[in-house]
């Protein structure tokens, strides 16, 4: 367990926020890149202190689970966006929902000085070593894991790319990514429209490259089963060339 503190928190589109947080903690964060993803501790409404897990390994969760609701902080699945080692500093984006869901509420009112807790919990993205080109797919709460896998990924590889998001305002104006990746933004511009529905819909039509090929997939669970479904029966994919991953469920709250 890493104890962490915010540094600044920003708003970087209509739908999305970006909280930094550091600390002397982050000197031995193993940084893998891709899609690497923490377990982010951050306090309840009305805790003065985040008490966090005191085990560093799997046991940290049975832990956890013996203090009472009222005493353990709220923890989430977050990508880390960027590290900046120099500055021993990593970015963590939110998607916006105001004060619907504990993690939205803190991100909209963390202040620098904050105290945060991460876990490592490492990456998925793990293709093939004959991929000859890969597949990337998500909704707005894929996309930073998304963008950060595009900065990461060799520069002469092949990558087809559909994001999905609330707004036109969302799509980032420049994006770290290899020459020959297609990026494909869709629009959802619909605030009841399940999200990712869209974006699976367009994919299921899509013309996509020959070739043997990698997908990484992961959002509401509705887009990645759904896409998993459609490439394994449709297009004749093998399971094991396919990571998905259902971060959450429309309608349905994490248990905290």
């Amino acid at each position: 367990m890493t104890a962490l503190t915010v540094i600044d928190n920003v708003e970087i589109s209509p739908s999305f926020r970006r909280v930094t947080v550091g600390g002397e903690g982050l000197v031995d964060l193993d940084h893998m890149g891709f899609d690497q993803s923490v377990r982010l501790f951050f306090p309840r409404d009305g805790q003065r202190e985040l008490r966090m897990p005191t085990v560093s390994n799997d046991a940290w969760l049975g832990q956890f689970l013996l203090q009472s609701k009222s005493r353990r902080p709220w923890v989430r699945n977050y990508t880390i966006r960027q590290f900046r080692p120099d500055d021993l500093e990593i970015d963590i984006d939110f998607v916006r929902h105001g004060d619907a869901g504990p993690a939205s509420g803190w991100a909209e009112h963390a202040r620098p000085g904050d105290p945060v807790g991460i876990f490592d919990e490492g990456i998925t993205y793990l293709p093939p070593s004959d991929a000859q080109w890969h597949l990337l797919a998500g909704e707005e709460s894929a996309v930073p894991a998304v963008l950060s896998i595009l900065e990461c990924v060799p520069d002469d590889l092949r990558v087809e790319v559909f994001l999905e998001v609330p707004t036109a305002s969302d799509i980032p104006e420049k994006v770290s990514a290899p020459e020959s990746a297609q990026i494909h933004w869709v629009v959802r511009d619909e605030p009841t429209e399940v999200p990712g529905t869209r974006l699976l819909r367009e994919m299921r039509g899509a013309t996509l490259p020959r070739g043997k090929f990698y997908t990484w997939v992961a959002g509401e669970h509705t887009l990645p089963t759904g896409l998993r479904r459609h490439l394994v029966n449709d297009r004749g994919i093998p399971k094991s060339d396919i990571t998905f991953g259902g971060y959450w469920r429309y309608g349905k709250s994490s248990p905290g």
